[in-house]
């Protein structure tokens, strides 16, 4: 068996001392969260195609079961009936997310839940902290598999996630690249519609900037909060791992040694060595949160950079399909200029964009070239319908 199943948990008598309210609420929140638990791994193991996955997730389910048992028993002796509900609007989203990318795509947050159970057991009386191990082991579980591991040993799992590429410095780069490369396209498609719509220069020029103004907010304050929720995941990960190194230092320990082991340390020099991190915990820490989570506390990233490189980099490409049309009105010339700059300008975000990818930048060039050629190509042709059936 890869999991401890709980069998027969014994729950603490409250005749003594009755529960209070604040016991009953937790015992209730604690349901809650296995009940999300219990419908979690469900939801893995009917969409899971791999059987041995299933299999696993079909345990974890039954465990969670168990654990639900477990806070209805002690709602029932507090004098309360335990309330049941159908799983929570997140858990839900997991499910949809699951079904449309793959169970892959959710194993990782499913992790990070486990962890912050195991942290809430953990911090609460004796019934909770009997099913903390359990919460533990599936964390670890979800770790193996968000790796492509079943039941493979710890050693081989970290050598996975050794390999592993970490791009955590990069990212005002990215923001900025694919900032220019959304500017550069929905302007170049907003002023090729106008300008098929044989508006006047004015009108273009108008669209324009009002185009490039609103698309820069936009895609400031959408980098601002995706930079935002990932920093508080990674932080939020780092407190779980500084939790974990403080509940159960031994297992920290063991976890540092397999390491230095998948580098190449044999077993004994492996151990000394993670003893000595040990000795301090904040290197330990740093140790675990870059080897076993693969982070750089160090390079979080910033929100407000990312927010900043996201607003200019945007104004920057959207400005380039205008900058002719500040000189002169809509004749074919400056439009054919303004195709012209936009696809030099999308050549060079495309070369760009292969800094990521790894693919050549002729190719990554001449397919961005490609996509904003069809985008200003249609709206120019819509343009052109719409203008000649409303006489513009």
């Amino acid at each position: 068996m890869i999991v401890a199943i709980l069998e027969g948990v014994t729950t603490e008598s409250t005749s003594t001392t009755p529960a209070s309210r604040e016991d009953i609420r937790r015992f209730q929140a604690n349901l809650d969260d296995e009940i999300d638990g219990v419908f979690i791994y469900q939801m893995l193991a009917e969409t899971e195609k791999d059987p041995e996955r299933v299999r696993i997730f079909t345990e974890l389910s039954a465990v969670e079961e168990r654990h639900a048992n477990v806070w209805r028993e002690k709602l029932r002796e507090a004098g309360v009936a335990p309330r049941e509900h159908g799983p929570s609007l997140k858990v839900r989203g997991l499910k949809l997310i699951a079904r449309v990318f793959g169970v892959g795509s959710v194993i990782p947050i499913v992790r990070s839940m486990e962890a912050g159970a195991y942290g809430a057991y953990m911090a609460q009386d004796a019934t909770a902290q009997a099913l903390a191990p359990d919460e533990r082991e599936h964390r670890l579980i979800m770790s193996k598999l968000a790796h492509g591991d079943k039941q493979e040993d710890a050693s081989a799992a970290i050598v996975k996630r050794e390999r592993w590429h970490r791009s955590g410095g990069s990212g005002i780069l990215r923001a900025s690249i694919f900032g220019a490369s959304d500017g550069l396209v929905s302007n170049t498609a907003l002023v090729m519609g106008f300008a098929g719509a044989q508006t006047t220069g004015d009108f273009v020029l108008l669209a324009g900037i009002a185009g490039m103004l609103a698309g820069s907010f936009s895609m400031a304050a959408g980098e601002y909060v995706s930079m935002r929720a990932q920093r508080e995941l990674y932080e939020r990960q780092i407190e779980l791992e500084r939790a974990e190194l403080l509940a159960v230092p031994e297992e920290e320990m063991r976890e540092i040694s397999l390491i230095y082991q998948a580098k190449g340390l044999n077993k004994d020099e492996a151990d000394k060595t993670a003893a000595r991190l040990m000795e301090n915990p904040e290197i330990a820490l740093d140790t675990l949160v870059r080897e076993e989570l693969g982070l750089d506390p160090s390079e979080l990233g910033s929100p407000w950079g990312a927010a900043a490189s996201s607003f200019f980099a945007f104004a920057i490409g959207a400005l380039i399909p205008v900058a002719p049309f500040v000189f002169a009105d809509a004749s074919i010339g400056y439009v054919v200029a303004s195709a012209g700059m936009s696809a030099l300008a999308l050549f060079g975000v495309g070369a760009g964009v292969s800094l990521f990818t790894g693919r050549s930048a002729l190719y990554s060039g001449a397919r961005q070239v490609g996509l904003g050629v069809l985008a200003a190509a249609v709206t120019f042709a819509i343009g052109r319908l719409v203008g000649v059936s409303t006489g513009i």
